[in-house]
Order: C-alpha cells, then sequence, then structure tokens
C-alpha cells in the first residue's frame, strides 16, 4: 500500500471525553432536569429524538454526554434555551461532529436544551442517562463538578413510525418562501453513504412526508439515480520508519446518489421528509405517475397530463409540443434548416456554416433517463464543423406540470473568430403566433407586441437578463414561454469579451427569440469579426411553459404564478444522524507548513 509522505502538513485536534473519569469524581451531585420527552420529527428537530430542558445551579460552561441504554450517542446537539422555541422553522445554530473535535465550547448555558437522535419504536422503554461537566474554564480541571441525570421514558404509541427494517433514515426539511401551495412539487437531493449500507440503495429507499401536527407518515413517489462510488479507503499503513502516521483516515470510502421526490408543502411552512434506507430485504417498488417517455433517443416523446412534446430525431432538440388541452394545434418550427423549436448554443464562423446544436446528426454524446419523478435528455459534444466549441443541452421533464427545464452551455476550447455568438433560441412557425410579450426593466412594465405585423427582419430587443418572453395566439388561446432561471459568463485563461450582450426577437418565414452574446451579424456593420476567447463558458437555464391564454387584456398573465413558484423553489436542508464510525478528531492537510490558527485558542468570551 501507498505509504503517508510527512511532507504535507497534518494537524488533528483530539476531543477527549472528560466522563471517562465521571464515577472517580467527588464533585458529583444530581442534574435538574425541568422536562424530558420523545418526540416526534418536526421542523426544528427533523427526526425521532429525546429533548431535555435542564436548568442548572448558575450560568456555566459545559460538557455534556448523554446515553442511551448506557450505550454514548454521537448525535447530541447543545442549545441555548431561546435556539429553539419554534419547532415550526429549521433552527439556526448546529454544531457538527467537528465543532465538538476542533474546538471547545465558552458558551455560558443556564437553561439549555440537549437534543439527541434517538430512533425509537412505538411503546418501547429507553433509559436516557444525561451527564454534565461544570467547568469553571473552556478546558477541563480538577475543579470541575459534574451533575448526572437517568429517567427511562416510554416511547409514544399514538401514531406508527416506519417499519423498522429499515435500519437508517435521512432528514430532509422543505421550506416554501414565496406564499404558494406546493402540491407535488419536485424536489431533488443528492445524498452521502457508507458503502455497507448503500449496496441496495435503488431497491430500499423510501421517501416519507411528516404530518406536522399527526406525525402521520405518507410515502410519497420518489426516483434514485446517478449513483457514484468511491471506494478507496485511506492508507493508514505506518511509515517506512515502522512510525504511524496518523490513527484516523482523512476519508472514508463513500456512495452517493440523487434522490428525487415529489412533495407536498403548504405556503410560507416547512415539513419534514424521511427518506429511509439499509435494509436487504427491501423489494424494488414502481412509481406510477402520469410521466411518459416513449421511443428511441434521440427522438424520443414525453408526455405528462399537461402536454406531449417530441424530441427531433436527428438532434434531440424541442421539435414539437402539444398542450393536451389544445391538442388541435401543436406548435412547431420546420421552416429553415433543421426545422427545430430550440435551436441553440450557436456559432457562426465564416468561411465555416452557421452551427447551432439543433444540427446535430446526431449528437456526439446522447443520454437519457426515464423514471415517474423526473425524466431527462441529455446531449453533448462539439459544434458541427467547430471543434473549437464544445455544447451542451439538457433538458428535465416532471409529472403533472406544464413546462420543463432546459440547460444549456457552450465552452470555448480555442480562440475563435466569429460574427455571431448565441444562445437561448426558441423559433417557430411564423402563422403560429400572433403577439410577444415581455417584462421590460427599463421601463418597469410588460411590454406587448403585435408580432403578425412586424415588418420582417425587424429585431424587438430587451435586456440579457429578462425575467420571462412568451409568444402567444389570440386565435388559438395557446402561449409558450421562456422563464429565465440563470444566465452565466465565464472565463478561465480570460474573461468573456462581449460585443453588446442582449436578447431579441426577429420575424421572417418564423418568429423568434435568441440571446445575443456577441452578435456583430446584426449589428450596424455586420462583416465585424469579434473574437470568442480560449477558456470561455457560457450557461443558461430556462423553464419553457406552454399554457392557456387568460382572458381580459392580460393574456400572458399566467406567467406570472409559474414564475412565482419557479424562481422561488422549496429551500432544502439535509439532517443526518452522526455514525459512529465517524472520529473525534479532525484531520485537515494543508498545503503549506505553518500556524492553523487554533494554537492556544481559549475560544470567544461569553
Amino acid at each position: 500500500m501507498k505509504k503517508y509522505t510527512p511532507i504535507i502538513l497534518s494537524i488533528a485536534f483530539l476531543f477527549i471525553s472528560s466522563f471517562a473519569v465521571f464515577a472517580k469524581e467527588d464533585k458529583s451531585g444530581d442534574l435538574k432536569v425541568n422536562k424530558i420527552e420523545l418526540g416526534y420529527p418536526c421542523p426544528a428537530i427533523p427526526f425521532y429524538h429525546f429533548i431535555a430542558e435542564l436548568e442548572l445551579p448558575e450560568a456555566s460552561i459545559i460538557e455534556v454526554e448523554t446515553l442511551v441504554n448506557d450505550k454514548p450517542q454521537r448525535f447530541t446537539d447543545l442549545h441555548k434555551e431561546h435556539e429553539i422555541t419554534d419547532m415550526s422553522r429549521p433552527p439556526l445554530s448546529h454544531r457538527p461532529p467537528s465543532g465538538y473535535g476542533l474546538s471547545q465550547d465558552g458558551t455560558l448555558y443556564k437553561n439549555p436544551h440537549i437534543v439527541g437522535w434517538l430512533k425509537w419504536q412505538p411503546g418501547e422503554e429507553y433509559k436516557i442517562t444525561i451527564k454534565v461537566r461544570v467547568k469553571k474554564k473552556i478546558h477541563a480541571s480538577k475543579d470541575d463538578s459534574f451533575l448526572t441525570y437517568t429517567k427511562t421514558l416510554t416511547a409514544p404509541t399514538g401514531t406508527a413510525v416506519f417499519d423498522k427494517e429499515w435500519k437508517n433514515y435521512k432528514s430532509v426539511v422543505l421550506s416554501e418562501t414565496a406564499g404558494l401551495d406546493r402540491v407535488a412539487e419536485p424536489v431533488e437531493v443528492l445524498l452521502p453513504f457508507y458503502p455497507d449500507e448503500a449496496v441496495h440503495l435503488k431497491r430500499d429507499i423510501r421517501v416519507v412526508a411528516v404530518d406536522p401536527v399527526s406525525y402521520e407518515l405518507t410515502e410519497v413517489p420518489c426516483q434514485v439515480y446517478d449513483e457514484k462510488k468511491y471506494m478507496k479507503e485511506d492508507d493508514l499503513d505506518p511509515d517506512e520508519n515502522g512510525k504511524p502516521t496518523r490513527e484516523i483516515p482523512y476519508w472514508m470510502p463513500t456512495v452517493t446518489t440523487r434522490v428525487a421526490f415529489l412533495a407536498d408543502v403548504p405556503a410560507k411552512t416547512s415539513k419534514v421528509f424521511l427518506i429511509y434506507y439499509n435494509n436487504e430485504n427491501a423489494l424494488a417498488k414502481m412509481y406510477e405517475t402520469d410521466l411518459r417517455v416513449q421511443g428511441e433517443a434521440p427522438g424520443l416523446r414525453i408526455d405528462n397530463n399537461k402536454f406531449s412534446i417530441v424530441l427531433h430525431p436527428n438532434s434531440g432538440h424541442l421539435d414539437q409540443i402539444t398542450l393536451k388541452s389544445k391538442a388541435q394545434s401543436p406548435l412547431y418550427h420546420r421552416m429553415e434548416t433543421n426545422g427545430a423549436i430550440h435551436w441553440n448554443p450557436g456559432v457562426y464562423a465564416p468561411p465555416r456554416p452557421w452551427t447551432h446544436t439543433a444540427d446535430w446528426k446526431p449528437p456526439t454524446n446522447v443520454k437519457f433517463m426515464s423514471g415517474p419523478v423526473i425524466s431527462t435528455a441529455e446531449m453533448w459534444g462539439n459544434l458541427r464543423e467547430l471543434p473549437e466549441v464544445d455544447a451542451s443541452v439538457r433538458y428535465e421533464f416532471f409529472p403533472g406540470v406544464p413546462y420543463f427545464i432546459a440547460s444549456t452551455s457552450m465552452r470555448i476550447n480555442k480562440r475563435l473568430d466569429c460574427i455571431a455568438l448565441r444562445n437561448g433560441e426558441i423559433v417557430f412557425k411564423r402563422e403560429l403566433m400572433t403577439h410577444a410579450a415581455w417584462y421590460d426593466v427599463v421601463t418597469d412594465s410588460v411590454i406587448v407586441y403585435n408580432v403578425a405585423e412586424m415588418p420582417d427582419l425587424a429585431d424587438l430587443f430587451m435586456e440579457a437578463d429578462v425575467p420571462w418572453i412568451t409568444f402567444y395566439n389570440e386565435k388559438t388561446g395557446i402561449g409558450f414561454c421562456g422563464i429565465q432561471l440563470n444566465y452565466s459568463n465565464a472565463g478561465l485563461e480570460s474573461r468573456p469579451r462581449l460585443l453588446n450582450p442582449y436578447m431579441y426577437i426577429t420575424a421572417g418565414p418564423w418568429i423568434y427569440w435568441a440571446r445575443a452574446l456577441s452578435l456583430s451579424f446584426l449589428a450596424s456593420n455586420m462583416q465585424q469579426v469579434i473574437p470568442a476567447m480560449e477558456g470561455n463558458f457560457f450557461s443558461e437555464k430556462w423553464a419553457y411553459l406552454t399554457y392557456e391564454t387568460a382572458k381580459g387584456d392580460k393574456p400572458f398573465s399566467p406567467i406570472f404564478y409559474w414564475q412565482k413558484r419557479l424562481k422561488n423553489p422549496l429551500r432544502i436542508r439535509l439532517v443526518e444522524e452522526v455514525d459512529q464510525r465517524v472520529s473525534k478528531t479532525v484531520n485537515e492537510i494543508f498545503i503549506d507548513k505553518g500556524k492553523s490558527g487554533w494554537e492556544n485558542r481559549e475560544s470567544s468570551n461569553h
């Protein structure tokens, strides 16, 4: 095995438990506990737990250890009295294992709360022991006193817990901030696992919602995908002189995977979802939703109960979309070259032809995934005849909603002198749309334009960060909107050199909107060449919404709800149990020798 080389600086801070000599101390007494109970998951404590309200003789610096049935507990949080008074919201403070191992807590506590992770079963008894070392200073000394408390509690029986065959769970708290009731909202989280508890993740993961009042559990549709393994173990062998290099590893082998699920969260509330795993006897479960994928990639067909989408058989780009409530009026383009609705990224660098990702025949790389919560189609590779440019297009589809997400990116591998550098283009046959509308930040108003009467090759300009753009048809009552979620330009070797970036609409046999990153082709001097520099990177993310227009003078008004919802996703907080194998020391590898900043630190005064 590879030997550890000591030229890399490693500093470990050891947390030594004071309670190993607890029984030998003379200065001991009873700890006063005003209240202790076993509790259900709630947003402030999103796991099955015990909570105790302590009362100390005086405000003191303390160390706390808890035991359940005489077994020391690793997940024990110490909070000031005022820190977790609102059980309906996630707490602001938390001390991870590194906090206990790296620093000494100099806070003065008088009436703290002790919270411990305890996967209790209804009706069973648990002996809870709390040990407190009361200190005069931050560091332990012979003058410290010791208080202890023990009580046996019976777990509640009123509400069932999840099947105990699932050995572990992780907790996710979702918070709604926009004031909109969320029903079957798609949520995605990335989760890490130890390999020995992640043997059958796709088979044994279950997601349950916790009712905030009754604490009843409701299983929700979920999907497990994108599993990655890092199985290499740290080398703890002694060095060439037989001396130990260190006692604990810098890292542990880890399995990560994404989990998507559908969440109901009422407006302006927080709600707990538990993700259970580690049941070797679990059977794979198939969840049914209205999301369906058919066909052969890249030319897939995607359906949910709101729309039907067809991807182009050559490029995999959006080719047709049909709102199911208006099935007689599909939206499409098919007026120029590849004929897709979604065209870019794209570059024009003559004498080579104008090329777009929609011109792929087929893409160099194609990947798709079908599932009940999220289905994806991904394409990436060089632009045709332009090896200097890599690009990608990724679509995400969900059940029960009238939108999908499109993410595009473009990387300049080598300087490219061009007269058009574009992204974010949506094209329809001209006759399918009568009007365009968008929010204009300059005038702080919604601009509505009759594109049916728009002269050919006239341009309508808008800001690069325009919140949304829509085309709609007054007669058919169908609208298509782009809601801009994210837009970024960056560079490694050089910062981006962009000529007057903006969004615009142009009409001809077609009607389209697009992003001009550098577009001298539509400037006053249309043959001037603008270099796109090596290492420049362009990315954006849009939600594309198909909707029925509203009655009245604002036919585009359905956009406002979806923009608010999509721009304010549910906030996610992951809470995990501290595994017994987690070390009580903290190791860091510094690139240079020197101080760590923690030498002789006494912590803050309180």
